[in-house]
Formats: structure tokens, sequence, C-alpha cells
């Protein structure tokens, strides 16, 4: 089967950053579905794991978490799911990731696609959605419902693949007052489309922006980027007994900053689940369910940016350039071979 790899951590304007290849096809486990790959989108995920991860020595490497596909065939104790079914998942990071023409993967973390869209627009939801959902009603524990109990959601980052199904999924199913940070008029623009009901521009200090608005404090803070350069602006901006939550990789925090209110810090992982195989992993598969029918519905709206045409080595370049370079909108999604 085709599919897109590296064997070398290497920069990716290099040719072989990511190469196109040849792989036996995978054999699905007791619990697996082996899907025909359709489409697929690409995150910040895939470039630090192509960075950081060197592949043992001759080992090629195939990154890609978030699928839309086709269900090929069935693992012996399957029961969630038969051979034709449109499914779409973000797959788990222990395992060989979805960039090739087939994939095998756990039947628990994987949900039937939204029957309203095209692969490529079920493509660019599955990784970010899982990460949105689990980190407003899991982490931040926010009451799905509009009843309005005067808390409020501040973004960073709102314009980016989880801000763009966060900022949806607070405004359409919560009664939050929802601030979206984004730097660029494009995608202030977007963050608004979105739902937003205010949007700051992080590249100002974000409690001083939030007080030109006439917002003094907010009670909860999802941060999807650069949390260490904003950190004290986080902590200024909320309220006391407030909740920051976010799912980057600062190189250092200073918890003891948020001491003082007592503010209660959550880090969000949408792959712990699936590493961990936990008890409750069966909850990204109707998680996945629900936002099927949400989008089937009208109340959300697929977050796909950019269409970057086929799946192949270059273009897959092309899509990492565009995130390491930080400008992205939505999602960046690749469809065929």
């Amino acid at each position: 089967m085709k599919a897109i790899a590296y064997y070398h951590s290497l920069p990716i304007s290099d040719a072989a950053a990511l190469q196109d290849i040849e792989l036996p096809a995978p054999e699905p486990g007791p619990r697996d579905l082996l899907v025909e790959v359709r489409a697929i989108s690409v995150n910040p995920v895939d470039t630090k794991v192509r960075q950081n991860v060197q592949p043992e020595a001759g080992a090629a490497k195939v990154l890609g978490w978030d699928v839309a596909g086709v269900v090929k065939a069935v693992g012996s104790e399957v029961s969630l799911f038969q051979p034709g079914d449109k499914v779409y998942y973000a797959g788990s990071i222990a395992r060989a990731g979805g960039n090739s023409e087939l994939h095998v993967v756990d039947e628990r973390i994987v949900g039937h696609m939204p029957k309203t869209l095209g692969f490529a627009e079920a493509a660019a939801l599955p990784l970010t959605a899982i990460t949105a959902w689990e980190l407003l009603f899991e982490r931040l524990q926010i009451a799905e419902g509009q009843q309005d109990l005067g808390q409020s959601l501040l973004i960073v980052g709102a314009a980016g693949g989880v801000g763009s199904i966060l900022t949806q999924l607070a405004s359409k199913l919560t009664g939050l007052s929802v601030i979206g940070s984004a730097s660029r008029p494009q995608t202030q623009d977007w963050v608004r489309e979105l739902g937003a009901d205010n949007v700051v521009d992080h590249s100002q200090p974000l409690a001083a922006a939030l007080k030109a608005q006439g917002i003094e404090q907010v009670t909860h803070v999802a941060s999807l980027t650069q949390t260490d350069q904003h950190l004290d602006q986080l902590v200024e901006a909320l309220a006391p007994q407030g909740k920051l939550a976010l799912i980057d990789d600062p190189k250092q925090l200073d918890v003891t900053k948020l001491k003082r209110k007592s503010l209660s810090l959550h880090w969000e992982f949408m792959y712990t689940r699936s590493l961990f195989e936990t008890a409750d992993m069966l909850e990204q598969h109707k998680l996945l369910n629900r936002v099927a029918e949400l989008i089937d519905n009208g109340t959300l709206k697929t977050t796909l940016g950019e269409h970057f045409g086929t799946i192949n080595a270059a273009n897959l370049r092309r899509a990492h350039a565009l995130l390491e370079s930080g400008a992205a909108k939505g999602k960046i999604v690749l469809e065929g071979f």
C-alpha cells in the first residue's frame, strides 16, 4: 500500500523530511477496524513527532492521526461497526498513523462519520473535536445547556484547529460568555463567525485587551498556544477560584503563580484514553457520534480551513510547513491517493 513516512527527523524544507513509500497492508487485531483511508488532516502533533521522534534505524515512521474513510474489514471481537461503514477518528499515538491507503484502529475510539459531510470535511474534525470536548466538559467541567451562570471562557488561539471547534462548542452548547483570541484581521473575523461574543488580540497584553472591552475578569481560560508566554496575563485575567486548562507544551510553567487566587490547572491530552486503554476508552466513540449528530443537525460546522489536494509527501510537506509557520486557519486537509 502507499504511505507517507520519514526515516530521520529533518527540517520540513528537506525533501527527505516526508517521503512517498510502499508498505505491507496491516492486519486488524480482535477489536480493530481495517479502514480504507479517504481523507486525512494535519495537526501540530504531526510536526512535533516528526521533529522530535527519531525512528529506529531503517524503520519508516508513518504520521497522521485524523482519518475519514470506509471500513474494509473488522476484527473478531468488533461489535460497533461492519464493513462498508463510513467512519472518522483520531487514532492512537502509540500506533502507526493514518497517512497510508489502509489503517488499523481500535473501534472504541472511532465514530460514525457525519452523514452530511464529505470525507475531506469529516477528516478535519476528530482530533480537535475530541480535544475541545474533553477540555470543555471534562477538564473544565462546564455544564452543557444554555443557562447563564455568569461564567466566561477566554480561548487563547481560537482560530486554530482546536480553537475553531472549541469556540463553536462553547457558544452553541453552553451558557458561557465566549471570548476568543486571534492576532490577524482574517482570523479574528473567523472567530466571530464561529460564535465568539468578543475577540481580543493575543499579540497584545491579554488582561488589558479584555479590560478595554469592558471585561474585568473571566472564570475559565482555555490556553491552546504559547501558555508560558501568556501565563502572567492569564493569571491576572482569571477571577479568584477560576480554572486554567491547556493543551500545549510549555518549556516551563511556574504554577506557584496560581496559588494566590486558588486557581486550578487542568491539562488535556486526547490520546490519554487510547494510550493507556482506560476503562472509559469507549467515551471517545460516543463523543464522536455526538459530534456527528451536531454536525448533521446544523449546530456545528466543519473547521476545514484549506484543502491541499492529494495525499502525498509533497503536499504533506507543504501542510507541515504552514503549521510550523503558525499562520494556519482552521484545519489543513488532504484527500485521496
